[in-house]
């Protein structure tokens, strides 16, 4: 009993020597960031016509966080992967420990991507969209603080979305998912999806579509590379198996 709670308060403190790792990543990009938001910020805007107003003073510098965190987020993923890796990394066998620290990089680059997506193709046609709706009927004046509190809130959610076919293979890999499970719970899955491109979109028809499709094409990506992981794991654990079956019979000769 006594070696039981030793070790579990050992893995309560390894844990809490990673977050604590996480967080001053995360404080340190946040800083660099921060350095840096006035030309980020200058970047966001090049297109729009015109200046965003500031309601109150305090606006402009909860813009500039807003803007700094979301930067910071995205550079501090590949650390908090590494960390959970080296969390869990003396459970696994050499093996999946490779796999697994293979993984971290495409963790980063597809965040980037989802990202990606959601500024430069999906802000602008849902931004465009309504904007045409009020012209000729409102005088239309952007705050800032509303106007990147609607870009965050279109752009981030897919840069966590994104990482779904990698975090699917990662899970298949290890033998928690595996593509017939996935297959079975297609149903739920795209409930699922659809509630958060609702939840995370404006309120209308295009938006909704234009943030349902890629979710819903990112899952069938995910179920196809699944089972491409799957079919290669049983053909490592055939042959593994094998060559155990093949020795097994030299020794007995």
């Amino acid at each position: 009993m006594k070696n039981k709670e030793q070790n579990l308060a050992d893995h309560l403190e390894e844990l809490r020597r990673r977050i604590i790792l996480t967080l001053l990543a995360f404080i340190a990009f946040l800083i660099i960031s921060f350095i840096f938001v006035q030309d980020i910020y200058q970047w966001l805007i090049r297109d729009l016509n015109g200046k965003l107003a500031i309601l109150g003073p305090s606006d402009i510098l909860w813009v500039y966080m807003m803007i700094a965190t979301v930067f910071a987020i995205a550079a501090t993923i590949p650390v908090a992967a590494y960390q959970t890796w080296r969390f869990v990394a003396p459970a696994l066998n050499p093996e999946e420990s490779k796999v697994t620290l293979r993984f971290i990089p495409g963790l980063f680059l597809l965040f980037i991507l989802g990202i990606s997506f959601g500024y430069f193709v999906l802000f602008p046609i849902v931004l465009g969209f309504l904007t045409t709706l009020s012209a000729g009927q409102f005088e239309t004046m952007f705050t800032a603080e509303k106007y990147f509190r609607f870009m965050i809130n279109l752009t981030l959610p897919f840069g966590f979305l994104f990482e779904m076919p990698l975090i699917v293979m990662f899970l298949t890999r290890l033998g928690i998912l595996n593509p017939i499970r996935l297959a079975k719970a297609r149903r739920i899955s795209y409930f699922c999806l659809i509630v958060i491109s609702v939840l995370i979109t404006p309120p209308d028809l295009i938006s909704d579509v234009l943030v349902i499709v890629p979710l819903l094409v990112l899952y069938e990506v995910s179920v196809s590379l699944s089972r491409i992981v799957y079919r290669k794991k049983l053909l490592q654990e055939a042959a593994l198996e094998n060559h155990g079956v093949a020795e097994s019979g030299q020794s007995y000769s």
